[in-house]
């Protein structure tokens, strides 16, 4: 394995993994130069289950000898990439270098999107929990840097999500890149043919490239 590499997670809503955001996405990382694996969180399962499985993961890839360990995610899968980088608690080897999300769900607090809400916390969870869970209020000065891109039409997940975490990052001075594209529905994966997002994949290999990916 080398030195750094990037973790896959894909999007389903927690509920299920989406098909067009793995193998296909981690094939083009390669071919940008990145190394990269997928990995199948567990769904259908209750907080805090996918990101402690997340953490393992983590630690399984660091003891292969990767040094630098970045996350991908995609929609659910991007929150939970945001929030095994953002979240308190985790261990050395459970660090994350640097995130890359993709049409993140942010907030769990908004109206949207509650699929994935309910999925990971259940439909009856207190504004406690919803706080704890939500991005952009577990950002600290410590956060590693993100990589955000979004669409403004995405209905789904609308980009208010995206900017709510740019906010919290910008606020407390953390490097990130953000990049909202005009047109573009939910759950694009690659975006291949969708206009202007097709660039989301290469602009965030050079980005992770710039950091010593």
């Amino acid at each position: 394995m080398n030195s750094s590499h990037v973790i896959v997670l894909p999007g389903g809503g927690y509920g299920m993994l989406s098909d067009n955001e793995r193998e296909i996405v981690a094939d083009r990382l390669r071919s940008l130069g990145l190394s990269a694996s997928i990995f199948d969180y567990p769904v259908q399962a209750r907080h805090p289950a996918p990101l402690d499985a997340v953490r393992a993961e983590i630690r399984r890839v660091r003891s292969a000898g990767a040094e630098r360990v970045a996350l991908l995610g995609f929609s659910a899968g991007g929150h939970l990439a945001g929030h095994a980088a953002l979240a308190a608690g985790e261990e050395a080897d459970e660090r994350v270098d640097a995130a890359v999300l993709c049409y993140p769900v942010v907030s769990m607090e908004l109206a949207t999107h509650r699929g994935s809400q309910d999925e990971l916390l259940g439909p009856d969870a207190g504004g406690e929990l919803r706080a704890a869970t939500s991005l952009d209020r577990l950002v600290t000065a410590d956060a590693p840097p993100f990589f955000i891109w979004h669409t403004a039409a995405d209905e789904a997940v609308p980009v208010q999500h995206a900017y709510l975490l740019a906010q919290a990052l910008a606020a407390h001075f953390v490097p990130h890149a953000l990049h909202v594209f005009t047109e573009g529905e939910h759950g694009l994966g690659l975006a291949e043919g969708q206009g202007a997002a097709e660039q989301w994949i290469r602009l965030a290999a050079e980005w992770l490239q710039a950091r010593g990916w």
